[in-house]
């Protein structure tokens, strides 16, 4: 046995010092970071999720997913396995590919659901319109459980349409704060969302 065999080296982290800087941020809560993150990662991974979805809205709703996951798992990214890029890129492919089964599943569950009620004569307004109606209402009030703050900038970028940079420049706030504000507000309706996803299944 050779005394390499005997004692094999560490393997080499895979980060540049201001990766490393930037990860111990994360892992010690710094939404900042996590900002910062977004601001390096989000237009390579948006592109990513796009090709993958081939729709422009839910590749959003993954981007979000995305940043949340390595907001609550980044204790468990090594560095020396991969670098930094090359886990959100896998994060955002394993994503997608689930949102684009999940759309499938959906996609037959309707059709099925459809067919089933046609043959019942349910009522004109239909069951996915109960069911949606539902939903909203879990969803208001887990909204209404948020901080000010931060339902301020979900209700104006999903019920006013506004972009992250229009949120920041109409209430004065950097987009940094906002971009954290929508993450920690994401994160904190977690438990809705997830059973939004299962209603779909």
């Amino acid at each position: 046995m050779s005394p390499s065999d005997a004692h094999p080296r560490p393997r080499k982290s895979r980060l540049t010092p201001e990766e490393e800087v930037l990860v111990e941020r994360l892992r010690a809560g710094d939404g900042e970071a996590l900002a910062e993150l977004f601001q390096r990662y989000s237009g390579m991974l948006l592109g990513l999720a796009q090709r993958i979805l081939g729709n422009a809205a839910e590749a959003e709703e993954v981007l979000q997913e995305v940043f949340l996951q390595i907001w609550n798992q980044v204790a468990r990214y090594d560095p020396t396995r991969a670098a930094l890029s090359t886990w959100v890129v896998m994060i955002t492919r394993s994503r997608s590919i689930d949102r684009l089964r999940s759309r499938r599943v959906a996609e037959r569950t309707a059709t099925a659901a459809h067919r089933e009620n046609s043959h019942r004569h349910t009522s004109p307004r239909g069951t996915r319109d109960v069911l949606m109606e539902e939903r909203r209402e879990r969803l208001d009030r887990e909204m209404a459980e948020l901080p000010a703050e931060q339902r301020r900038v979900l209700e104006m970028a999903f019920f006013d349409g506004m972009t992250q940079s229009e949120i920041a420049e109409k209430t004065g706030t950097p987009l940094g704060t906002v971009k954290t504000r929508t993450l920690l507000a994401m994160k904190k309706l977690r438990k809705a969302l997830a059973q939004e996803i299962e209603d779909l299944l």
